[in-house]
């Protein structure tokens, strides 16, 4: 299997906005500065040395969220997700490379293949020097996307971050297989069968949303955990020496940001909607900051982005305010 048949191309219509100017970079935007490449017809480009890359990679896929009994409408996220981004201003520098390799998209409801592809195409992406960024798709993309990242970095020792209400260690069921809710159950088995060790720490994981075999599951794995309650400024201490502490212990990380971390009131529009969650305030953008300027963080994905539930747009921009904040740590 190749993941070219799983595959589709970038639509262009995503990748429209405001045109200030065609010609001075300073004034350009996202839409402008996007390179996609479609990878029917040609190669993932070259970089130059020393040059800066990021590579855009959509997971249409909402399959893993059927067989999880959650809202339908994740597969249309990585669409949506480029609009949001789209008209942000350019600040990284006319050097750099952002490009588009498209799409991994679900086939005949075959989740394991199309994880298998995302696998694929992000291992070439890191291979060429891009950091990938991946737009959901169900929360099942992070199976396929670490997956990816292990092919690149066969010997390192992985560190995965989870923004997320759940654990999603749930172990797949016998009828439905793997799901939205088993993607870190199924890296933690992939590790141990490798010999290496399972690291995992999920962030503002919420006790109301995970039942007690599931932080039995963590706690039997090694996976460190920080509650959702727990989760703000007063805790600060904590938080960033348990947070830095798995960095260090880590030669790259993994991060992955499941939207339904958030509360509803900020993020409407996902799978499985919480009331209470993180907010999106200047402390939480501080820890999240403080990750990606540990210069570890290889790959990012953002996660069940549902458009037909999303009011005012307010999740994707909420997701695509991540996505750029990721952009400029590797790009500026």
């Amino acid at each position: 299997m190749s993941f070219l048949d799983f595959y589709k191309e970038a639509d262009p219509e995503s990748w429209q906005g405001r045109v200030d100017s065609e010609d001075v970079w300073d004034l350009m935007r996202w839409h402008q500065a996007v390179r996609l490449v479609n990878l029917k017809t040609e190669k993932i480009p070259a970089l130059k040395p020393g040059q800066k890359g990021t590579a855009i990679i959509g997971y249409r896929c909402e399959e893993g969220v059927r067989r999880n009994k959650g809202r339908l409408g994740t597969k249309r996220g990585p669409f949506v997700l480029r609009k949001a981004v789209s008209n942000f201003p350019v600040h990284f520098d006319k050097s750099s490379a952002i490009v588009d390799l498209g799409n991994i998209c679900c086939k005949e409801r075959k989740l394991e293949e199309t994880q298998q592809a995302l696998g694929e195409l992000c291992a070439k992406a890191l291979k060429k020097g891009y950091a990938p960024l991946v737009f959901g798709g169900g929360h099942d993309v992070a199976f396929g996307h670490f997956s990816g990242v292990r092919k690149a970095f066969a010997e390192a020792n992985i560190g995965v971050i989870n923004f997320d209400a759940h654990f999603d260690l749930r172990k797949p069921d016998a009828e439905t297989g793997v799901s939205s809710g088993t993607p870190f159950w199924q890296i933690a088995r992939e590790e141990t069968a490798r010999g290496n060790d399972f690291n995992y720490l999920c962030l503002a994981v919420q006790k109301n949303s995970n039942t007690k075999c599931l932080f039995d599951t963590a706690e039997s794995l090694g996976a460190e955990y920080i509650y959702g309650d727990s989760f703000h400024a007063g805790n600060r201490a904590m938080i960033e020496r348990k947070v830095q502490a798995f960095i260090d212990r880590m030669d790259c990380v993994y991060l992955t940001i499941c939207l339904d971390a958030f509360a509803a009131a900020h993020a409407p529009g996902v799978s499985a909607p919480a009331y209470s969650g993180l907010i999106p305030d200047p402390f939480f953008r501080s820890i999240f900051k403080m990750i990606l300027a540990s210069g570890k963080v290889v790959s990012m994905d953002i996660a069940e982005l549902n458009p037909d539930y999303d009011v005012d747009r307010r999740t994707a921009k909420l997701a695509g305010s991540l996505a750029f904040e990721y952009v400029a740590e590797k790009l500026w």
